[in-house]
């Protein structure tokens, strides 16, 4: 019975994470979050950074969020490298686990699923930061790729088309760096597995809740829309100054 509620925990675990992914990429589609909210002031910025005949601030801001990733991409090859280290000591872990009170040693099988899971987890989060690094790389060099305000040879259309391109490249990274940050929010369910899979299974619910709370209802989502004016607002501002005029 033991072994049918492990891989219960651990079929909710993936149910979970590819449910929520599921839900919060199709979710944007219809409703404010951050994801989309962030997609638009990046395109913002690429349309100002059009205007700057100086792009020093831009190429520093680029350097600033790849570095970011640069951190947690490294933080994952150290983490990898300590659980590898674990499955290497087992027996030896398995032996300080047991004297934890609040710890039920299950088999050597089972514990070194749940450390491969583990790895699995930041195997992926290594591959998004990275992933991640290399748009952030290719959106630096469309900076300084990018048209200069004086150039006559470049129509408006033209601009708006680069704008949106750059602009597009720089969601995808920001999209990928958040696929995995959001694995350190899994890993640490994964981490409560060592303590029971019914905990397991809890901890994996509460990390869906909080990543649903902070993406779709956070201050922060709040602040950032109170920063746009949107152009749903702009039709119905325009038809009250008219029926006021007439």
């Amino acid at each position: 019975m033991s072994y049918y509620l492990e891989f219960l925990a651990l079929i909710w675990f993936f149910v979970c994470w590819g449910g929520y992914t599921w839900y919060s990429r199709n979710r944007a589609n219809s409703r404010s979050c951050l994801s989309n909210t962030l997609d638009l002031y990046r395109e913002d910025w690429m349309r100002v950074m059009l205007k700057r005949e100086n792009r020093i601030s831009d190429a520093s801001v680029v350097g600033n969020l790849e570095r970011n990733g640069a951190f947690f991409a490294s933080s994952c090859l150290l983490i990898l490298a300590g659980i590898i280290t674990a499955l290497g000591y087992t027996s030896e872990a398995m032996e300080i686990f047991a004297t934890m009170p609040f710890s039920a040693v299950p088999s050597r099988e089972i514990w070194e699923l749940r450390l491969v899971v583990l790895l699995v987890v930041f195997i992926y989060a290594f591959f998004k930061f990275t992933w991640s690094m290399r748009m952030y790389n290719f959106v630096a060099v469309m900076i300084g790729s990018a048209p200069l305000p004086d150039d006559s040879k470049t129509s408006p259309a033209a601009r708006e088309a680069f704008a949106r391109s750059a602009g597009n490249i720089c969601n995808l990274a920001g999209d990928a760096f958040n696929l995995g940050l959001r694995s350190y929010y899994y890993a640490l369910a994964v981490v409560a597995w060592f303590i029971h899979p019914v905990v397991f299974m809890a901890a994996s619910t509460l990390v869906v809740y909080v990543l649903y709370r902070r993406e779709f209802h956070s201050d922060a989502l709040s602040a950032l829309r109170d920063g746009k004016v949107f152009e749903e607002a702009i039709p119905a501002r325009v038809d009250a100054d008219v029926k006021s005029k007439n």
